[in-house]
């Protein structure tokens, strides 16, 4: 039963990711220590099907209550505390980088993996600083933008590090997105899932393939992109000469110390898994 709710806990902060602008659900999913039995499970459906339905079903239902339960808090706390918020965001993430870094090095690390983390943080930042140029704008809001959103928001799952939400925002759906989810709106519901579908079963096999072919490559390729767009989320309005710096530093060690924490718990019930 506890190794059932850790997974329903890790399912919740999984699920913040398709609904927090600079938080990755794929990228929360390798360092919660699932991501790959995910994306093996979406290649090979058929394989141990039961038994990784039974696994995955609390993840499903906690990433559905994360989804649910944010889409009502999310424009209330990031409206009113956005920069408070976003540090615990930042904590968190650079919490469970230790259990990344070990993960990504378990089938070796030589100089050429360092090069590609490197290279890609670099790329990464550049493409996420420049994005919100190139998406800003009132996208259309119809059946097939719709599922487009569910399809970026898929590519969150099958690309760690990528999230979904900031391209929305870039796009201007995100409120619109948060809005439907909460009301429950099918005509938005409903196209977000088929987008998010048909692009995790088409790319799944893909990444299972790099899995298996590159595994060090692929997993520092993902640390490079981790630690770009946390930096993006990391508040630059701010007035940081002022009394708020210390909320935003008891923010970010909260955030840090949870990340951590939900780190450790995955080893210790790693086994089990």
């Amino acid at each position: 039963m506890e190794n059932w709710f850790l997974r329903f806990v890790k399912g919740m902060f999984i699920g913040s990711g398709f609904i927090l602008p600079g938080v990755s659900g794929g990228a929360l999913a390798a360092v919660f220590g699932i991501y790959e039995r995910i994306i093996s499970f979406l290649a090979h459906i058929t394989k141990d099907f039961k038994k990784n339905v039974l696994f995955f079903l609390p993840v499903g239902f906690g990433g559905l209550t994360g989804v649910f339960l944010l889409s009502f808090a999310v424009s209330y706390f990031l409206g009113t505390y956005e920069s408070y918020i976003l540090w615990m965001f930042v904590g968190c993430i650079l919490g469970t980088v230790p259990a990344l870094w070990e993960q990504s090095g378990k089938k070796g690390r030589s100089n050429k993996h360092i090069f590609i983390l490197v290279i890609t943080f670099i790329i990464s930042l550049v493409f996420l600083f420049y994005g919100e140029e190139l998406f800003n704008g009132g996208v259309p809001q119809n059946f097939g933008t719709w599922m487009l959103a569910g399809a970026l928001i898929g590519l969150g799952v099958i690309v760690p590090g990528l999230s979904p939400s900031n391209f929305l925002v870039y796009m201007g759906m995100y409120k619109a997105m948060a809005d439907g989810i909460k009301t429950l709106d099918m005509g938005v519901l409903i196209p977000l899932a088929l987008g998010g579908i048909a692009c995790v079963l088409l790319l799944a096999k893909l990444m299972d393939y790099i899995f298996a072919k590159a595994y060090a490559g692929l997993f520092h390729f993902i640390l490079g992109v981790v630690f770009a767009s946390t930096v993006m989320i990391i508040p630059r309005d701010f007035n940081y000469l002022s009394a708020g710096t210390l909320i935003c530093i008891i923010m970010c060690a909260a955030g840090a110390a949870l990340g951590y924490w939900m780190s450790m718990l995955e080893k210790k019930y790693k086994p089990e898994d």
